[in-house]
């Protein structure tokens, strides 16, 4: 008998035990989000993730995904967003969404070892917030750490050496730059002052899978409460990849995402007069038969940045394939070139009928 009492005690307190683990297991910290405090040491101060490592975001962090991304030497990214209780963004007559205060845009790098299977050891190399504090975008960058347990802020930059098998099964290795915090200024700058890039709405209206299923990616913002409702008028952009949309579309929204936070009206390229925006009208703007604004290598010796018919004498085309740093484009966020969107860009200027003499 006794020895039956004491089977079940310890039954029980197993039963307890597995309970208080599930509970523990369960229960989701806050996120921590002090604009007086901020920037944090650590990435896991803030409470943005319930698991760091395998990037499992708090309940209110929301995951979304551009149609066409930023290039930047072949990075995976991880983006998501999070905003305080009782605020919500709003679209403005443009399509860019105004975000509240202490509002923060997450953005994590990392490689796979083996992009056919992406899940499997990733080398996480950083996480870069974008927080808006009264009324001001800030920028700051978290590296993480060899045990890829935390990031650590980090204002300098850095290199890290990356490497990585594509899905053709070739094997590449670089020394990835983590930029410092006025790089970031640089990229980010529109009118000088610093904005975000990919969040727009004609980049984010698509579906994407959530936990609770799948769903457009503006409605969820809104079911969320993060986005007061809007009359879309906006039209998406292409996706660059997607080789069942029309060629010249895939392109322009390449160069828009790529090129035109700086080569635009109000980026820090404006003085080039090369705008690379999917809704410039004017051709010459886009660089058809567009002279450079200064002679220099960077020219390549050619005359225009686009002929049509003809990418090799294109000199918008000799630099997004260059890796010299006083002639590569864009500048900054990359050390090798996009071989992929390269080849798009050269697709298209083969397609383009005209002459420029």
């Amino acid at each position: 008998m006794l020895r039956k009492l004491l089977l079940l005690l310890s039954l029980g307190l197993a039963i307890l035990l597995l309970q208080k683990c599930k509970t523990a297991e369960t229960t989701i910290k806050e996120v921590d989000f002090r604009p007086e405090k901020v920037p944090y040491k650590m990435l896991s101060e803030y409470g943005f993730f319930t698991d760091l490592k395998q990037q499992k975001s708090n309940q209110k962090v929301l995951a979304y995904e551009p149609i066409t991304p930023l290039f930047t030497d072949y990075a995976h990214k991880a983006r998501f967003i999070w905003m305080p209780d009782s605020v919500s963004a709003q679209v403005d007559e443009k399509g860019d969404i105004q975000f509240p205060d202490n509002s923060v845009l997450i953005k994590t790098f990392f490689y796979p070892s083996d992009f056919e299977y992406r899940t499997q050891n990733q080398d996480l190399i950083e996480t870069r917030l974008l927080m808006k504090v009264k009324g001001e975008w800030i920028a700051y960058t978290y590296v993480w750490n060899e045990e890829q347990n935390d990031a650590e802020l980090n204002l300098v930059g850095d290199f890290k050496t990356v490497a990585w098998t594509d899905k053709m099964g070739s094997a590449h290795q670089i020394e990835y730059v983590i930029p410092n915090k006025n790089q970031c200024k640089s990229c980010h700058n529109q009118n000088n002052i610093l904005q975000p890039i990919g969040p727009k709405v004609r980049n984010l209206n698509k579906t994407i899978t959530y936990q609770d299923g799948r769903k457009n990616q503006l409605a969820k913002w809104q079911e969320m409460g993060y986005l007061k409702a809007f009359e879309d008028t906006f039209t998406p952009i292409a996706d660059w990849s997607n080789e069942g949309e029309a060629l010249e579309d895939r392109a322009l929204a390449y160069l828009e995402v790529n090129c035109a936070h700086c080569h635009s009206r109000k980026g820090s390229a404006h003085t080039t007069g090369l705008y690379l925006n999917t809704d410039e009208k004017e051709h010459i703007r886009l660089g058809f038969c567009k002279t450079p604004v200064a002679a220099g290598k960077g020219s390549g010796g050619m005359k225009y940045a686009i002929v049509p018919g003809q990418p090799d004498s294109s000199f918008l085309v000799y630099r997004i394939e260059s890796d010299d740093p006083g002639v590569m484009m864009p500048e900054l966020g990359r050390v090798v070139a996009h071989q992929e969107g390269i080849q798009l860009i050269r697709d298209w200027i083969i397609s383009l009928e005209g002459n420029c003499d």
